[in-house]
């Protein structure tokens, strides 16, 4: 399988294309990663250095690999934090160019607008661009609880409305749906549920809750969630593996006492989590 994946890119840590190429890799997928930013290190530490890529810099990437022919063999983009509109119009751009040459490839877009701890964190334009246009290119969807809630405009709470705005989502055009960080009025404290959908029906993890900083699992799990869902067809088996490897790897974080997931330490979490969580299906 190969991936294009349109992220930034730290040099210290694991986020973005730092976080998603290395994963996709270890399980044998032959990823072209194209960077939006080069950064020390993830923003979240308050202080960095680096450049963020003018959007130009995407299609220019795309287009060098279009003269090389090889856009016909790209099974998927996939994309992440966008610094700014242009930066996701150049997305957009370059997915409309790679389906050109692949009419079977598919476009996952991680709608990255904030969290329920921080809120929204990103710049003005950004969260109506993926409500308007984003998702509505997409394939596949992969959005934590508070960004869905964005994307439908409304709260969520119960599993019944979360399962409504899944569906909601589905009727602009994407035919899968993840949604991390699920905290429903009918999750336990110390758990927290993931959720995925797709013609087959809606369904539903639940793990352990980790209480640590997990900076780049959202990037991790979309990306690991797109690889098993092309290659498998199967929402569920995406759901269970992508989880139960970024459950794996968060723990073995926990228990290193790291600040930086340590992808490299317990990357064997990525092709045999030590701990599997089954899907289970749930209805509205």
């Amino acid at each position: 399988m190969n991936l294009i994946s349109i992220q930034s890119h730290v040099a210290y840590g694991h986020v973005g294309n730092s976080a998603a190429v290395f994963a996709l890799q270890r399980l044998g997928c032959e990823v072209w990663p194209v960077h939006t930013v080069q950064f020390s290190n993830h923003t979240g530490y308050g202080a960095w250095k680096g450049e963020v890529f003018a959007a130009a810099r995407i299609g220019e990437v795309v287009d060098g690999m279009a003269d090389l022919g090889v856009l016909g063999a790209c099974d998927g983009v996939l994309s992440g934090y966008i610094g700014a509109v242009e930066t996701g119009q150049a997305i957009l751009a370059a997915v409309g160019k790679v389906k050109a040459a692949n009419p079977n490839a598919s476009y996952c877009c991680d709608p990255v607008i904030g969290n329920h701890t921080r809120g929204e964190f990103v710049r003005p334009g950004v969260a109506e661009f993926m409500r308007k246009r984003a998702i509505l290119a997409a394939d596949v969807v992969t959005p934590n609880h508070f960004e869905l809630d964005h994307l439908v405009g409304r709260e969520t709470r119960s599993v019944a409305a979360i399962l409504s705005a899944v569906d909601d989502i589905h009727a602009h055009g994407p035919r899968a749906v993840l949604v991390t960080s699920v905290r429903s009025d009918a999750t336990p404290a110390e758990s927290l549920d993931v959720i995925a959908s797709d013609a087959s029906g809606h369904h539903l993890v639940r793990t352990p809750l980790l209480a640590m900083p997990a900076n780049g699992a959202g990037d991790l799990i979309a990306a690991l969630f797109f690889f098993h869902y092309l290659r498998s067809g199967s929402v569920a088996d995406a759901l269970a593996r992508a989880t139960s490897s970024v459950f794996g790897l968060l723990r073995r974080t926990r228990d290193a006492g790291a600040s930086e997931t340590v992808l490299i330490a317990a990357q064997d979490e990525l092709v045999t989590p030590s701990e599997t969580f089954a899907a289970v299906e749930v209805g509205l």
